[in-house]
């Protein structure tokens, strides 16, 4: 591996781990919310679960579409840092998780997907059908 991919990886896997711990600490113990709190640690949870044996994997493809799910963690920090401004140092902290997991995850596919031969583009020398 090269080391800008595992430079991705690092930056991408920090990002992820981090909102996979902080989150959780977040909602469930620094400021509780209202709701049950079963509800809130699946729903801040939850959607980090499901990239996760992929990501352990180090799977180029996994680490693609994560990042449709850590834009619902962009937009969920982007509307707090309006709507609760007491709130605000752990909105950011939320939003510096997500980019840091959005741009290693996109940069490691890219990197990765080269490294292993991968594409989506038709190769030029391919006859068309």
């Amino acid at each position: 591996m090269r080391e800008k991919t595992r430079r991705a990886l690092i930056l991408g896997q920090t990002g992820y781990f981090g909102l996979l711990i902080f989150l959780p600490l977040w909602h469930l113990i620094i400021v509780p919310s209202e709701m049950n709190k079963y509800v809130t640690f699946v729903l801040t949870v939850g959607p980090l679960l499901l990239p996760l044996r992929g990501i352990l994997k180090r799977q180029p493809y996994t680490y693609a579409w994560s990042n449709f799910i850590v834009m619902f963690y962009l937009l969920h920090g982007l509307t707090l840092i309006w709507d609760r401004p007491d709130e605000r140092v752990y909105v950011v902290i939320e939003l510096v998780l997500a980019m840091m997991m959005f741009i290693g995850c996109s940069y490691f596919a890219k990197f990765r997907g080269q490294e292993l031969g991968l594409s989506i583009r038709k190769k030029k020398d391919e006859p068309q059908t």
